[in-house]
């Protein structure tokens, strides 16, 4: 244990003040010496403010700020119902048992990115442009840089990730690090030598292009591909689009789309995007033909989940470094591309360590998604397009779009059809069993999407009314496994050991796909290539923490704005890596994904603030690696944890 965990008195049993016991149903099981009371867990930080590992002291929240702590994830029953199922009356309504809440915390606050600075340097300065502001007079940004200084806060630390990677900090002076870069009157400084180096390492992909975004706003692009499609569904001649053609014309049948994931074929390099926006030319139409799509080979690769929140590119990055094989970018909703929404062309975005890319599209409406698809296909560089019929937020579900598609078998076929109709590259299905927990559905859509011209199903074993109250029902996932053949299925679901990974690999599915796994440690990747149990230590899980923070300075900027963006998606990280139980402080080996961690003391001071439940203790650990949060600041973590029965 670590130096003054002894001073804790640890609970010896199931009577302690916590009701803690190693083999409670859906609790980790802690050793005995290492188990405590919450009361005693907050104690002991509280006690311990500095941090022992690296002997630098914590900077405290400038607001005093001591937000409620989340409610215990307990076993979730229904109203009435005890663990053996049985149904029992209460005595008076205040010992019914209640409903846990579910879903998102949409009263949580938000700090717009006007807010971070209220008096921001205008960028012709910052750019360090020849010409003047073209706003003039009218501009409202600052233009004095003396001002801008002496209102600026305080820089967070002596070394600037921009400046030391790429040798130029394109954010100047308002670098929340800019002491490491500006000479002596307040210049930008240059490594001449690193900017070199950096100019042949490949760059970040799939930004949208200004031109293309004012022709999408206008609505001046051209679906011409599309547009056939769909004539060809109004006519009645869908199933075209599956008819295997002598010539090259759109269009593949749904063996081909198979034999293309499965690395089957020609070996056709990756064709360079085409960046026209207009109506399509000739020698385009000939070049963006899928007659020769691309191929792909994912057969046993460890794929990981499209999440939404925390599976943005620098998030990517670690779990790319850690194994995964399999990257593929945040939902984006279809409507939203087609507006030319630069916040949803960022989730398209790809970093050159992802070797093996795609993009998960959401929509409702045949025309929306085919047109989505044809202008992907025209001008971002990705080696599949998911389409998401998994989504189960009420958002989405209500307007027809993620699980709903599942009860819409018309328009699903038509979104399926249209999209492999005008892609260059394999398109796969990631669903659920279905939308009501008893009524599953992916066994009677699987044969269906493989004539349709899916290359691949990632199939999620709950259903959309289980969310995450139930374990993934894997036993179904072999049954659709057979159904599917020789179409590839992925299995998700639950898997947050090796043991779990292999258990699921015996089912028969080609692959597994890795969700909340990989967010509550995204050293598992390593941890099924290696076949083994990682007891990471809290110093090497913090270095994990400071290179997430490294790639989104360098993803969102190093200006406050930058800043701040990183340290929420930081937090929103940080509320799922709290759930993990450290490899050494486990009666049982492995920790299962459905059993909540109780209060223990680590091994050492670091060990125990990152079990933390406590949001505040979060934002502790974000100052760490990123300086004192902002006055004013205030965090709630997006999801309300609803995931341990």
């Amino acid at each position: 244990m670590a130096e003054g965990a002894a001073e804790v008195p640890a609970e010896s049993g199931a009577d302690g003040d916590s009701g803690v016991s190693a083999s409670e149903r859906g609790v980790a099981p802690i050793k005995a010496q290492y188990r405590t009371t919450k009361e005693h867990f907050h104690e002991y930080l509280d006690a311990n403010r500095q941090d022992k590992a690296h002997g630098e002291t914590e900077a405290e929240d400038p607001n005093g700020s001591n937000l409620a702590e989340p409610e215990a994830k307990r076993i979730r029953l229904e109203d009435g119902q005890t663990e053996t199922g049985q149904i029992e009356e209460a005595a008076t309504p205040s010992e019914k048992p209640q409903r846990r809440a579910r879903g998102q915390n949409k009263g949580r606050p938000h700090v717009k990115p006007t807010h971070y600075e209220q008096n921001r340097l205008c960028p012709s300065l910052i750019q360090e442009l020849a010409a003047t502001c073209a706003f003039g007079d009218r501009c409202r940004f600052l233009h004095d840089v003396g001002r801008y200084l002496e209102m600026k806060p305080a820089d967070l630390g002596p070394h600037c990730v921009l400046f030391d990677t790429f040798g130029r900090c394109p954010y100047g002076v308002t670098c929340r690090f800019a002491g490491a870069h500006l000479g002596p009157e307040g210049q930008n400084l240059v490594q001449e030598e690193v900017v070199a180096r950096s100019a042949n390492l490949p760059a970040v992909r799939n930004s949208l292009d200004r031109v293309l975004q004012q022709q999408l706003r206008k609505r001046q692009v051209h679906f011409e591909r599309t547009e056939k499609a769909l004539r060809q569904f109004s006519q009645g001649h869908a199933s075209a689009a599956t008819t295997p053609k002598a010539t090259a014309a759109p269009g593949q049948n749904s063996h081909n789309a198979q034999r293309d994931l499965a690395g089957l074929g020609t070996d056709t390099p990756p064709r360079s995007p085409v960046q026209t926006c207009g109506p399509l030319t000739d020698e385009d139409v000939v070049r963006l033909r899928p007659c020769e799509k691309k191929r792909l080979d994912l057969k046993g690769k460890l794929y990981l989940a499209p999440l939404t929140t925390c599976g943005n590119l620098p998030f990517r990055r670690i779990c790319k470094r850690f194994g995964a094989d399999v990257t593929c970018g945040e939902m984006a909703v279809c409507t939203n591309l087609l507006q030319g929404q630069m916040s949803e062309w960022a989730l398209l975005k790809r970093h050159p360590c992802e070797d093996i890319f795609g993009v998960q599209l959401e929509g409702a409406f045949p025309d929306t998604m085919t047109k989505c698809a044809e202008l992907l296909n025209r001008t971002i560089d990705v080696d599949f397009v998911d389409i998401n019929v998994g989504c189960p937020i009420d958002l989405v579900y209500k307007k027809g779009g993620g699980c709903a598609l599942m009860n819409r078998s018309a328009k699903f076929q038509q979104i399926v059809r249209g999209m492999n109709e005008v892609l260059d590259v394999p398109l796969t299905v990631k669903m659920r069993t279905g939308v009501q927990e008893r009524v599953s559905l992916a066994h009677r859509l699987l044969p269906e999407l493989r004539d349709w011209g899916a290359a691949l199903v990632t199939l999620h074993g709950r259903s959309r009314e289980q969310r995450y109250t139930r374990l993934a029902d894997w036993c179904y996932i072999e049954e659709c496994a057979k159904v599917a053949d020789p179409m590839p299925l992925f299995g998700n679901g639950d898997i947050l050991s090796y043991e779990d990974a292999n258990r699921a690999m015996q089912t028969g599915v080609a692959g597994i796909m890795i969700a909340r796994g990989a967010l509550l440690k995204p050293w598992l990747f390593t941890e099924i290539k290696e076949q083994r149990h990682w007891d990471i230590s809290s110093s090497e899980r913090l270095e994990v923490l400071r290179d997430f923070t490294h790639f989104g300075l360098e993803h969102w900027g190093s200006d406050t704005q930058g800043v701040e963006r990183t340290r929420r998606f930081l937090l929103e990280w940080l509320s799922f890596l709290c759930r993990y139980v450290p490899v050494g402080l486990l009666e049982r080996l492995p920790q299962r994904i459905n059993e909540r961690p109780p209060y223990y003391v680590g091994r050492d001071y670091l060990e125990t603030l990152m079990a933390s439940q406590q949001a505040a203790d979060w934002i502790r650990i974000s100052e760490m690696l990123l300086g004192p949060v902002p006055a004013g600041f205030a965090f709630l973590p997006k999801h309300k944890a609803n995931a341990y029965k």
